[in-house]
């Protein structure tokens, strides 16, 4: 397997760590970015670990710079902002690290959103559009804004959009919706998701394309 140097942008919780680790343990080089990347309790030889915020242009040109593969992995405080506060944080990081990438020469990019972030919102079931309505629909106007963003650009893109998380470790059996006619919601955990990306970091079959990833079925 060709080995690439890896920018995790998000690294230092949930999805980003896994694929901190997971990168790692593929045998790719890591520079693993976050607010606070010393909050990463984590060491090795191929690890670089990189403060700085994923909204100042800065700090992202520099940590583009000799790396091959992005993943932007971020995530937000559950808290009362997330509910009752517009969430801008996904599309202003994206519009900053889209054009540093093209400028950087830097193509690819697998960005992880979420299911019912942009077109894949329409097929949320009657059930369930109460409550994504009243709980998400924040984080995700925004999420919808951040893919929009990625796929207007001419990066190589994949957009990974996993169901309702999980802290459970890595089964390896999780389904890959790449139809929108089979788009549904799910369970999975966040080392698999994590699994998922690594898989990724080589392979073209997801170029352009918008996975939902469960495990199980809601």
């Amino acid at each position: 397997m060709d080995m690439k140097r890896v920018l995790v942008i998000g690294a230092s919780n949930g999805i980003g760590r896994e694929v901190v680790h997971q990168a790692l343990d593929a045998g790719h080089s890591v520079r693993a970015m976050a607010r606070n990347a010393d909050a990463l309790q984590l060491t090795a030889e191929r690890l670089e670990k990189f403060s700085g915020d994923a909204r100042n242009v800065g700090d992202i040109k520099i940590a583009l710079a000799n790396v091959d593969v992005v993943v932007q992995a971020l995530g937000i405080p559950l808290n009362l902002d997330m509910f009752t506060k517009p969430v801008t944080l996904f599309s202003e990081a994206t519009k900053v690290l889209v054009p540093a990438m093209e400028t950087a020469g830097v193509e690819r990019l697998i960005c992880v959103t979420g299911y019912g972030a942009g077109d894949s919102r329409q097929s949320i079931n009657c059930l369930q559009r109460l409550p994504f309505k009243l709980l998400l629909a924040n984080a995700y106007d925004d999420k919808s804004i951040q893919e929009e963003v990625i796929t207007e650009s001419k990066l190589d893109w994949t957009i990974v959009r996993p169901g309702v998380l999980t802290n459970q470790g890595k089964s390896g059996s999780y389904k890959v919706l790449e139809e929108s006619s089979k788009w549904r919601n799910g369970i999975i955990s966040r080392a698999d998701v994590a699994d998922f990306i690594v898989s990724q970091i080589n392979q073209i079959a997801m170029s352009r394309k918008k996975p939902v990833l469960i495990r199980l079925p809601l």
